[in-house]
C-alpha cells in the first residue's frame, strides 16, 4: 500500500516516524525491491531478509530507521546514520556533528508532481531539528541524476569522487546555513509561483 496521494503536495502533512519492524518489514520490502529503487541495491531480496537488513540496522546504536508518512499513510523509508561508524568509514574524514542520511520514496502509480522534492526537505528538516547535527552527509550513487538534483535543490555540494565496494558514489555535505539558504530561496520561487497563478488572465 502506498500514500493516497492529492494534486497538490502539502508539505504540513508529512510527518516521520520510528520504523516498525513488525509492522513494517512486508511493506518496505515491497519499496526496496521494486524496479524503480535499483540505486537502494536491494533487488531481489525476500522479506525475510530485508527484515533482517533492518533488524541489523534497529541493533545498530550509530544507525536508525524511519517511515515517513504523507496524510498519514506510509509514503517514505528514511535511515540516519552516524557517518564515522557507518557507511563512510575510512572514506572521508568526519567531523564532530555530521549526520548521515538516505530516503526513499515509495514507488507510485501516479507520481504527485513535487512529492520527493517536498520529502527531501522535510527529511533535512528533521535532521537538523536535532541541535547536535552540523552538518549532513550524502554518498548517492555517481549514476543516480536525479537525486543529484534533490540534493543540490536542498544545499548540498559533492566535495569529492568516493570508491566504496558496493558504487561510486558523491561525497556531498550539507551544513545547516546551506539548507537554510535553500529553503527560503524554495519558499521565495514557491510564493513567486502562487502569485502568478493568482493573477488575472
Amino acid at each position: 500500500m502506498t500514500a493516497p496521494r492529492t494534486a497538490t503536495v502539502r508539505p504540513d502533512r508529512l510527518a516521520i516516524r520510528p520504523l516498525d519492524l513488525d509492522a513494517d518489514a512486508g511493506l518496505v520490502h515491497g519499496w526496496v525491491t521494486h524496479p524503480k529503487s535499483a540505486f537502494w541495491l536491494m533487488q531481489g531480496l525476500s522479506v525475510d531478509e530485508v527484515r533482517a537488513e533492518y533488524a541489523s540496522i534497529a541493533a545498530n546504536p550509530h544507525h536508525d530507521a524511519f517511515i515517513g508518512l504523507y496524510e498519514g499513510s506510509p509514503a517514505f523509508l528514511m535511515e540516519r546514520y552516524d557517518p564515522a561508524h557507518v557507511e563512510l568509514v575510512g572514506l572521508y574524514d568526519p567531523e564532530p556533528g555530521d549526520a548521515g542520511m538516505h530516503f526513499l520514496c515509495a514507488p507510485a502509480g501516479t507520481p504527485l508532481h513535487g512529492f520527493t522534492r517536498a520529502v527531501i526537505f522535510a527529511v533535512m528538516e528533521y535532521l537538523f531539528a536535532d541541535p547536535d547535527t552540523v552538518r549532513v552527509v550524502v554518498e548517492p550513487d555517481v549514476r543516480n541524476t536525479a537525486v543529484h538534483a534533490l540534493n543540490e535543490a536542498v544545499g548540498f555540494e559533492v566535495v569529492e569522487k568516493i570508491a566504496k565496494p558496493e558504487k561510486e558514489a558523491y561525497l556531498s555535505v550539507c551544513t545547516r546555513d546551506a539548507f537554510e539558504a535553500a529553503r527560503k530561496k524554495a519558499a521565495t520561487a514557491q510564493a513567486g509561483d502562487e502569485t502568478k497563478e493568482q493573477a488575472p488572465r
